[in-house]
């Protein structure tokens, strides 16, 4: 049983699924709740998964984080929509050597979260992970995990290059695996974004403008062949990124990946993406954390990316006229 202590901040599907795990592998987890407080306080987490279901009848929910005690691992699963909240929901559960670690999608939320600690005169270690799962909450307390479930975690340099693996990246991907967790660790987690990027830019996107799950995206030979577009662009950005940073580095992601990701979703449960959710329940859509910062990052590495450029300005007026409409 590990001694480091966790707060899920967002108890949504991810926060949801990967804070019972750590319950379930021996940690002591924290779980910040919002709508579903009195019905978890009282009843526990429940997982539906295909790797077979759990429960926690009993876990440490809180309405707020002033109820909970300082942590060692602070876990970032809030909508990337939700971070201008961070200020005020983390000081009170960060001790002097508290890291954070954000599951969040998306692309230079590392770089925002460290700007931030350093405001307020603290250089604490920041970590990413990135949850390539296919889960969605279905009810009170209730996570339906669909398909998928490994982790990348890797640890944030503040100059962007590679940090390698630290005692305290293994400590905690020891905690995931003890969850079970399948857990990869990387050495570069700025090219594990790129390469996360690879998946959710195009299906994300395409899964609101289009009104589709993965299944019929990939069974439209139209919108498959623009899907695989947005890939070729993500790696572009990937490599020009890379060689802007460390140059002469080898520092991009294989050719291969765009023909391995599209065989993977062909061969996914059909599934409805984190953002067209959100699209459907009339919430804000995470579109600068997972267009407008990559857009900006390729463009100011030299990469072309008109689809993503394209992409992303539908999905800001969407957004917008979807905001319009409900206020």
């Amino acid at each position: 049983m590990t001694s480091r202590r966790y707060a899920i901040i967002g108890t949504g599907a991810v926060g949801g699924y990967y804070g019972a795990c750590l319950q379930r592998g021996g940690a002591e987890v924290h779980f910040l709740l919002h709508s579903d407080y009195d019905h978890v306080s009282q009843h526990g987490l429940v997982v539906e998964s295909v790797a077979g279901d759990f429960a926690l009848p009993q876990v440490q929910a809180h309405r707020s984080t002033a109820t909970m005690p300082p942590v060692d691992v602070v876990v970032v699963a809030l909508k990337t929509t939700h971070n201008g909240l961070l200020p005020e929901l983390l000081p009170s559960i960060l001790g002097p050597k508290t890291a954070i670690l954000t599951l969040q999608n998306g692309f230079g939320i590392e770089d925002e979260l460290a700007a931030w600690t350093s405001a307020t005169g603290t250089d604490r270690a920041i970590f990413g992970g990135l949850c390539i799962i296919c889960a969605n909450k279905v009810g009170l307390g209730t996570i339906r995990h669909i398909d998928y479930g490994n982790v990348l975690l890797g640890q944030y340099r503040r100059d962007r290059q590679p940090a390698g693996i630290s005692p305290q990246l293994e400590a905690i991907g020891q905690d995931f695996r003890a969850g079970q967790v399948a857990v990869e660790l990387v050495n570069d987690l700025r090219l594990a974004r790129w390469r996360k990027l690879m998946w959710n830019i195009p299906f994300n996107g395409l899964s609101v403008v289009m009104n589709a799950t993965t299944t019929e995206m990939m069974a439209d030979p139209d919108i498959r062949q623009l899907a695989e577009q947005l890939m070729v662009e993500v790696l572009e950005a990937a490599q020009r990124d890379g060689e802007l940073l460390s140059p002469g580095q080898g520092r991009h992601l294989p050719q291969a990946i765009v023909a391995h990701m599209l065989t993977h979703t062909e061969q996914m449960a059909p599934y409805r993406t984190s953002m067209k959710i959100d699209f459907d329940e009339g919430r804000p859509l995470e579109v600068e954390a997972i267009y407008g910062n990559p857009m900006r990052a390729a463009q100011a590495a030299g990469a072309a990316v008109p689809k993503i450029e394209m992409l992303y300005h539908q999905l800001k007026a969407i957004d917008r006229c979807q905001s319009k409409s409900l206020s």
